[in-house]
Formats: structure tokens, C-alpha cells, sequence
């Protein structure tokens, strides 16, 4: 079989493990990124419905618990993978990478913080669906991706599912928050989506051409340090803005009281860790691809939560958006799930030619 083939290209770690207990691997990490993406979307619509209203402090918890990512580090060993190259990057050179990569990313956070304020979770979550377009399109200027036909079609339907969020009439912010907001909030969020896939585009990047491999040792520092640099970030901004004066009041005046205010700053900052534990777990136990399609894929489960949770309105136009952001996320996935099957096929194909 092709994955008892493929398991054997894996850590030493996992060619111990039998093919279920792999795929038991497997599903904890899918479980992580869904689970923790989409509560850490519900508690930060869940914080500015109570009063909240720190856009600084919504765009720190999306990165300030990255030391949670030191315990997979700790649990499972260190890739064995040799670089491509007998020359790891300086210091400086590694420095200036999680810099430029932490400050993207600190600024990304914020439009996502300025997107969810203004916009209903249901309707955030679907206009955050075009990260898939925009990642198509980055991928295939600065990584070279092929542009197939399934691809073109997830872009085109991705597109028009979020114009269509863009002139439904029917579409409102959470309390009735004015159109000119709602645009704003729409622009936000379209904005940190191309912002977020260019920065994915940007870490592939690093990892080919600087970095020159791509082990789960490597892409833990990535996720960390560039964690820490916009962690930083956010609290100069936090201070600067003067905002941390207000979270006082804040504090006070939440909804739910001051203990619920405190616990949901504290598990939206773990449920965005925790969504990173599985993006890094199944990078390390499957591939840095699968990864990126469960993580985009997951998009498609936080509207249907939020409509639950939160009752948001429901239109026949956003139902008909959320279908059309469906149709784009098979097109996409199906098109991974080719390009995942040919280069294991032709890897599996080369090994058994070469064997006696």
C-alpha cells in the first residue's frame, strides 16, 4: 500500500508506528486545528459582543500564548532531515526573517481584529474563505504553483461567494453597526486574507530558498519566533495606542463579569495555540501540504458553528454564498489531493524500481 510506503519516509519516530496508529496521530491534529481555530473565532466575536472593545488586546491574544508551542518541541524529537545545503543562514539573516515575517503578521492580526468587530462571526468566517484565492494566486507568482483548472475554479467561485457578502443588502454587523463600519470591516478582513497568504507564500519561500529545508524543528522556530516579534508588536502597540487604560473599565463593565472576561482572553489566546499545535503536528506527521489544506479547509466550519452559537441572520443570499464557498473548498482540496497522490505515486513508483 502507498501509505504503508509512505510511513516509512517519515521520523524514525513513526516508522514504529502501525498504520492506525498513524492515522489516530493524524485525526488529534486535525482536531486541534479545527477545534482551536474555530473556538478562538467564536470567543473573539464572544468578547466584543460583552463589551469589549480593544482592538490592540484582540490582535495580542492571537499570539501571546506562542510558548505553548515549546511542548510538542519538548515531546517529540527533532527531525533528522538534512538540509540541502552545508551552509545554514547566520544569525543575522535568521533574525531579519522572523522580523520582516513577526511584523507582517502582527499587522495581519489586527485587520482580522478590525474585521471581526464589525462583522457578524458567520460573515467573517466566510469572507476569510477567499484566503484560499489569494493563496492560489501568491503561490503561483512566488512559488511557482501550478494554475490548473480546479484551482482557477476555486478561485473564480471564492471571489464571487464574497462579493456576494459585499452587496447582500441583508448582511449586518453584530448590534446593527453602520454600513460605512460594515465596509470597513469587509475591507479588514479581505485585506488580512491576501495579507496572510502572501506571509504563507513569504515562510515557503524562506524555507526553499534560505532556510533550505523544512523539518518540524524548523517550522516550530518559524512559528515561534515570528509569534514572539508580533507579540512585541502588540503590546508597543497596546501602550502607545493608550488602550491599556481602558481595559480597566473594560474589565468592568464585561457582560458576563470580570472572571468570564479574563477567561475568555486567556482561552482565545490558548485556542489560537492550540490551532497552531495541530497546523505544526501535521506538518511533522504528514506534510506541510495536508496541513495547509485541513487549516483552510476548517474555514468552511466556523460559519455553520457561528449560526448556531451566536443565531447570526441568515439569508438566502449567505446561504447561497456558503455553498459557493463550499464548491470552491472541495475544488481546492481535490486539487491538493491529485497533486498529494502523483508526487507520493511517483515517489513510491522510484523506490520500488530501485529496490532488488
Amino acid at each position: 500500500m502507498i501509505i504503508d510506503k509512505y510511513l516509512t519516509n517519515q521520523s524514525p519516530l513513526f516508522r514504529k508506528l502501525k498504520s492506525w496508529q498513524w492515522w489516530v496521530l493524524v485525526v488529534v491534529n486535525i482536531f486541534f486545528l479545527i477545534a482551536g481555530q474555530a473556538a478562538a473565532v467564536l470567543l473573539g466575536r464572544y468578547y466584543y459582543d460583552q463589551g469589549g472593545n480593544s482592538k490592540w488586546l484582540a490582535t495580542l491574544v492571537q499570539t501571546a500564548a506562542f510558548p505553548i508551542l515549546y511542548i510538542p518541541l519538548f515531546l517529540l524529537p527533532a527531525s533528522q532531515e538534512v538540509s540541502s545545503s552545508s551552509r545554514y543562514p547566520s544569525f543575522v539573516t535568521l533574525a531579519l526573517i522572523y522580523l520582516v515575517l513577526g511584523a507582517i503578521l502582527a499587522g495581519d492580526n489586527m485587520l482580522y481584529s478590525v474585521g471581526l468587530l464589525y462583522l457578524s462571526a458567520s460573515t467573517y468566517s466566510l469572507i476569510c474563505a477567499s484566503q484560499l484565492a489569494f493563496n492560489a494566486v501568491f503561490s503561483y507568482f512566488i512559488n511557482s504553483q501550478k494554475f490548473t483548472a480546479l484551482i482557477l475554479n476555486s478561485v473564480v467561485i471564492l471571489s464571487l461567494s464574497a462579493a456576494l457578502i459585499a452587496v447582500n443588502e441583508g448582511s449586518e454587523g453584530p448590534s446593527k453597526v453602520s454600513r460605512w463600519k460594515y465596509i470597513l470591516g469587509f475591507i479588514s478582513t479581505v485585506g488580512a486574507s491576501a495579507i496572510y497568504s502572501l506571509l504563507l507564500s513569504l515562510m515557503q519561500l524562506s524555507f526553499q530558498k534560505v532556510l533550505k529545508k523544512q523539518s518540524f524543528g524548523v517550522v516550530l522556530d518559524m512559528q515561534i519566533y515570528t509569534s514572539f516579534v508580533a507579540t512585541c508588536i502588540c503590546i508597543v502597540g497596546l501602550f502607545a495606542s493608550g488602550e491599556w487604560r481602558t481595559l480597566s473599565g473594560e474589565m468592568q463593565g464585561f457582560g458576563k463579569g470580570k472572571v468570564s472576561y479574563v477567561m475568555v482572553i486567556v482561552w482565545t489566546a490558548v485556542s489560537w495555540q492550540v490551532c497552531s499545535v495541530g497546523v505544526v503536528g501535521l506538518i511533522y506527521v504528514v506534510s506541510s501540504l495536508f496541513s495547509n489544506v485541513i487549516s483552510t479547509s476548517s474555514l468552511a466550519i466556523t460559519p455553520v458553528v457561528s449560526v448556531i452559537v451566536f443565531h447570526d441572520k441568515v439569508n438566502g443570499v449567505k446561504v447561497i454564498a456558503m455553498l459557493m464557498a463550499i464548491w470552491g473548498f472541495a475544488s481546492y482540496i481535490y486539487q491538493n489531493y491529485l497533486d498529494d497522490y502523483r508526487s507520493r505515486k511517483s515517489r513510491y513508483d522510484g523506490e520500488t524500481h530501485n529496490d532488488p
